[in-house]
């Protein structure tokens, strides 16, 4: 949880400076979410995949096995993270033309966009080390080293935005530029600890080969979460050009409401992973009373820690916009998104918890299917029937993203009581 919650503030400590310049500067980093987002979506289900082979060795007891799988992770994440950061470098003029972006931003986008891209190489190595400990069932390593990485992007960020000191005022590319430099120390601590084998989990040069075995299941359990996540991804740019046709105001407001809904789902993405551990390594056991215990007990705690903060943001969401910045304009249509949007989120963190289940059994084809249906069977298009033709304006894309989250986490719960994620993958020939 922790360690999901300040990778949020990377982006939340670009929104809070950026908004200082005015709304232009903050809908950089508002615009480039979902398409970060997009691109980096093969790499989590990856990574995700990689946490389930390594719990289920790990339970199994097969320490070398564990070593393997580390290794075999390393490899697929380098090679696709240098695939995204070359297509993202080519494709972000293009993407930003389909996406509508305005004029007035199209070049501040386009410039915090590319120096984000140039460091995704940086960004994937922390996947990897999450990936690895996790699967072991430590999660305090990672934690340590987003703590060093955000403070010193906190740190660089007023210092390259503004110019202060010797450094100087590169306005949004400071904040992209705080971003990387942050991510590149990050890097060089997990390849450092990936490759000395100090915290039980070692990259062996002689597993560096690609295993058609090892490869085979990584995509098997990787694909259909990451395909299913790529495409309620694009469902996600196709959303955001519907905001753009609104204006800086609403992009702003969107922005902000985004990252503050993420803010509060982060702990529902480390219940998540946590349950996703302790299911892989009790299935890996054949214990699967464990198993469910673990989702019951992520899914409670997760309501009520969520429902608290949804009802903060639900009562004073014209103060938390106001936070970001305070353009009168903006904090009107901040306020209407929160107070539409934020009870549904609870449902969404439910969501999120019952998918650890799947991902931890090696069952991710019914992730990939609701987060389908998510954004492109309720979302999307009621955003754009609601904004288009019913003509209610910015609200119906509140009121789309309040549906999707309630039918998609009703839609998981039944399946989860099928049972079927507990014998989708044979601990034996793991």
């Amino acid at each position: 949880m922790g360690s999901n919650l300040l990778q949020t503030l990377y982006n939340l400590a670009d929104s809070y400076f950026l908004g200082k310049l005015g709304p232009e500067a903050l809908s950089a980093p508002s615009v480039s979410f979902s398409i970060v987002f997009f691109m980096i979506i093969f790499g989590s289900g990856f990574s995700m995949a990689g946490t389930t082979l390594i719990s289920q060795a790990k339970g199994k007891g097969d320490n070398d096995r564990v070593d393997f799988y580390v290794s075999q992770t390393f490899v697929i994440l380098s090679l696709t993270s240098l695939l995204i950061m070359a297509a993202g470098l080519y494709g972000t003029p293009y993407i930003l033309r389909a996406m509508q972006v305005p004029d007035d931003i199209f070049e501040t986008v386009t410039i915090y966009l590319k120096i984000i891209f140039l460091g995704m190489p940086f960004m994937f190595m922390s996947f990897v080390l999450r990936a690895t400990l996790q699967g072991i069932g430590d999660s305090m390593t990672p934690l340590v080293l987003q703590i060093i990485t955000v403070v010193l992007n906190i740190a660089l960020d007023p210092l390259l935005i503004f110019g202060i000191g010797p450094f100087p005022a590169l306005g949004v590319a400071g904040a992209a530029y705080a971003t990387v430099i942050s991510r590149a120390v990050n890097m060089v601590l997990a390849i450092y600890i990936l490759f000395s084998g100090k915290k039980g989990i070692k990259i062996r040069v002689n597993y560096l080969f690609p295993d058609r075995h090892a490869w085979g299941l990584i995509m098997k359990i990787g694909l259909p979460s990451a395909i299913g996540g790529g495409i309620s991804a694009l469902g996600f740019s196709v959303l955001q050009g519907v905001v753009n046709t609104f204006g800086a105001s609403v992009i702003a407001a969107f922005g902000i409401g985004n990252r503050i809904i993420g803010l509060f789902n982060m702990p529902a993405q480390g219940i998540s992973q946590a349950t996703s551990v302790i299911v892989g390594q009790s299935l890996g056991r054949k214990d699967e009373k464990t198993a469910e215990q673990a989702v019951k007990y992520g899914a409670a705690s997760i309501f009520i820690f969520v429902t608290a903060g949804m009802l903060l943001t639900f009562f004073y969401g014209n103060s938390v916009t106001r936070f970001f910045i305070d353009d009168p304009e903006v904090i009107a249509y901040g306020t209407q998104l929160f107070r539409v949007v934020s009870m549904s989120v609870v449902f969404f963190c439910l969501f999120t918890v019952v998918n650890g289940a799947f991902q931890g059994g090696g069952d991710t084809k019914p992730i990939m299917i609701l987060n389908i249906i998510r954004l492109w069977g309720v979302r999307v298009p009621m955003a754009l029937y609601l904004t288009q033709f019913a003509g209610i304006g910015p609200e119906g894309i509140w009121w789309a993203m309040f549906v999707s989250n309630v039918v998609v986490a009703a839609a998981n719960y039944a399946l989860y009581r099928t049972g079927r994620w507990k014998r989708k993958l044979n601990p034996d020939t793991i």
